[in-house]
């Protein structure tokens, strides 16, 4: 397989209609997605060996994004200001090329704004899945 093209990998934010409408998030210029699974330590003094044991599908499991840019287009970022100060999540599409497509509730647990006297306003933003995530494979 060649190498992906990062601006590839998109993060979409729904509408909250039904049907739900996902729409780009603009402007991310860096964008990273962690999926993680906890794992559960079930090692006891009967353990072949001493060696520890985990348990098999009984961790919790997580997404996390996080990403930076600028906020180039007025739905999505009215929908994400919008979800941040109500507190509320947000459904969204994390599509990767070659991978799939990852659908659920996130949060937004930090949004910062900066910007340079003579350049753009940038933002960052931090968002942790909040439920079930499902997944659709390419």
């Amino acid at each position: 397989m060649a190498g992906q093209r990062g601006r590839d990998m998109l993060v979409k934010v729904g509408d909250g209609g039904s049907p739900e409408t996902f729409v780009v998030v603009a402007g991310l210029r860096t964008q990273s997605i962690t999926l993680g699974a906890r794992v559960l330590d079930a090692t006891t003094t009967q353990s072949p060996g001493a060696w520890r044991e985990l348990m098999a599908c009984a961790g919790v499991k997580s997404v996390e994004i996080a990403g930076s840019g600028l906020f180039k287009d007025a739905a999505s970022d009215t929908r994400m200001r919008t979800a941040f100060f109500a507190g509320e999540p947000v459904k969204l599409q994390l599509v990767l090329p070659d991978f799939g497509t990852l659908t659920g509730p996130f949060v937004i647990s930090a949004l910062a704004y900066s910007g340079d006297h003579d350049g753009e306003e940038a933002f960052a933003i931090r968002l942790p899945s909040a439920g079930l995530v499902g997944f659709e494979a390419d």
